[in-house]
């Protein structure tokens, strides 16, 4: 491919045998992971502040006409999964996305990019539905919520186009090398960003069930 980049990263496909094969990754790949994880932060950031109006807005005052407007989306049984805001489910699904993001930046390792193919696929899976109540069954649109969906969507285009600059093996050939993926400083970093921003998210929760002081 000629927008191959020189430099190829090596790893075991058989720990037994001690074989090892190369991954080969677009000159572009870089570039084009990092305006992934951009996108990725994006969506994290609107669902944070949606997950925040669940909690920190509604429910709205008696007898707010929502027919219409985005508040019939947020407030639509739909939005909620078991009582779970599904703006925070998806805060989670792009903290996810933002985890493996730096995982690959740290460890340039082909199965990171490979695990982000079914995830994003899932994201957009998701959005659809989505939009598709919102267009068909609700019959409002709320502007953010399509925000997140459009960057499921280009995180999906983003992947596919990272996977075809690159050459990668099979992920059977890579599953035996995975502990060089999650070592002990990697799942230290995972562990530590995981749990800051998933503080940020729980703290809207949290805000509305703890007591005031002096109430």
């Amino acid at each position: 491919m000629s927008d191959m980049v020189q430099e190829q990263v090596s790893f075991h496909t058989n720990v037994r045998e001690n074989r090892r094969e190369e991954a080969v990754y677009g000159r572009s790949v870089p570039a084009i992971f990092g305006i992934f994880t951009a996108v990725a932060a994006i969506g994290w950031a609107v669902s944070v502040f949606l997950t925040g109006i669940h909690f920190w807005v509604l429910p709205l005052p008696a007898g707010f006409d929502v027919a219409g407007t985005p508040w019939a989306v947020m407030t639509s049984e739909w939005a909620y999964v078991m009582g779970i805001p599904l703006a925070m489910m998806g805060a989670f699904y792009y903290l996810t996305v933002l985890l493996f993001s730096g995982l690959w930046f740290h460890t340039r390792h082909p199965l990171v990019l490979k695990v982000l193919t079914p995830i994003t696929v899932i994201g957009v899976l998701s959005s659809a539905f989505f939009v598709y109540l919102q267009l068909f069954v609700i019959g409002a649109i709320c502007p953010f919520c399509m925000v997140s969906a459009g960057a499921t969507t280009i995180l999906l285009l983003l992947e596919i186009i990272m996977i075809k600059k690159s050459s990668l093996p099979s992920i059977s050939s890579m599953l035996g090398d995975i502990r060089s993926i999650f070592t002990r400083q990697t799942l230290t970093w995972m562990v530590l960003m995981g749990a800051a921003s998933s503080v940020v998210i729980l703290s809207f929760w949290l805000a509305t069930v703890i007591p005031a002081p002096g109430t």
